[in-house]
């Protein structure tokens, strides 16, 4: 089996309502997909998320690379996954998002050629009981409630808070959600790297007696010396999200006692092959693990589930993009059973893959 051409599209899905964190907003998906096409009639899909502000890429920017990073697997062994994903990694540094849809599209070839699941060649069960929380975008006291509390009538099992301006303001939110949900149904908050140090330790203080079970990325990516401080000073877990994209982020920080668990999303981590690196650095330091998203489609959530039926590390889901979203682009893939849950197929690969007739309204190039 050799590949026989690549095709690479602009993804363009509209929001529902404007997705707001600390860190910008956005209006749309403008996603990127990677279809590897094989001389044996199969074919695999991959599909990345970028969000530039918080990983630096941009669909245009992924758009142009991926073809010149398509022209160096072109003819070669999509089976060999391990080699494929070495030789982009020596071609370009970072654009771990790009790389990420090629993984995806690479492991969904060899998961087909097995005849099986994806979670089922990474040595998973269809077993687990994946539910996701579902995220209250950054908004007044009174719209994040009032948000939460309809997702709670929907019956989503968590909320995920978004946070990440100033003490005063950030505790108001949350204090309006708890009163609108109640003490008892879980609750969750990410500061987007919003606050610094100080900021950090004294609002979670502020934010102990509203039962929140943790925060992810208090301060800023890069300040892991402060982490350590925030974790030590505060009254609620921390986790670690934009600051860990790979296996030598999560060694650092584990090492380090930075943070309580790792937020793994394919978009950041560069996909499968290094998430799974993720997990057994977790597991190894006694750390459990969530995994997230960007603005994928079901496809990219597809992917992500399988992951999460194959490691049972992983404790926390927040596979809740596709909610989203205005559109839904996808045939085949994992099916919402209401009330968070996720159930996934037992189709070959991903067992998912895009509409041909929604494909076909989007900018493509073929290698």
């Amino acid at each position: 089996m050799i590949i026989d051409r690549i095709e690479i599209y602009k993804l363009n899905v509209p929001c529902k309502e404007p997705f707001i964190t600390s860190r910008g907003i956005s209006n749309d998906a403008a996603n990127l997909v990677i279809r590897i096409f094989t001389d044996t009639g199969l074919a695999g899909t991959g599909e990345c998320s970028p969000l530039e502000y918080l990983v630096g890429e941009t669909q245009a920017s992924e758009y142009t690379l991926a073809a010149d990073l398509a022209y160096l697997l072109k003819g070669k062994d999509p089976l060999a996954v391990e080699a494929r994903l070495l030789e982009l990694d020596r071609a370009v540094k970072g654009n771990t998002t790009l790389k990420s849809a090629f993984d995806m599209a690479l492991f969904d070839l060899l998961a087909q050629e097995a005849g099986m699941p994806l979670y089922k060649l990474l040595g998973g069960e269809n077993n687990r009981d994946i539910r996701t929380d579902m995220t209250v975008t950054l908004d007044t006291p009174e719209r994040m409630a009032g948000m939460a509390h309809e997702y709670k009538k929907a019956g989503f099992p968590a909320i995920k808070v978004k946070l990440g301006t100033n003490t005063r303001d950030d505790v108001a939110r949350v204090e309006a959600i708890r009163d609108a949900l109640g003490t008892d149904m879980p609750v969750r908050i990410d500061a987007n790297q919003g606050w610094d140090a100080v900021t950090a330790i004294r609002t979670l203080k502020a934010l102990e007696p509203y039962n929140i079970e943790y925060c992810e990325e208090p301060i800023p990516h890069w300040n892991n010396r402060d982490l350590v401080r925030v974790r030590n000073h505060s009254p609620i877990s921390i986790m670690a999200d934009e600051s860990v994209f790979d296996h030598r982020d999560a060694f650092r920080l584990a090492a380090m006692e930075a943070c309580d668990y790792f937020n793994i999303k394919l978009s950041k981590s560069g996909g499968i092959f290094n998430a799974l690196k993720i997990i057994d650095i977790a597991e190894a330091a006694g750390m459990k693990t969530q995994v997230g998203c960007m603005l994928e489609t079901r496809l990219g959530l597809t992917a992500l589930t399988h992951l999460a039926m194959a490691r049972t590390n992983i404790e926390h889901f927040d596979i809740d993009s596709s909610f989203l979203l205005a559109e839904d682009p996808v045939v085949g893939g994992i099916t919402y059973e209401g009330k968070g849950k996720w159930l996934l197929p037992e189709t070959p690969g991903l067992g998912a893959s895009f509409d041909p007739n929604f494909l076909k309204k989007m900018e493509k190039a073929i290698v």
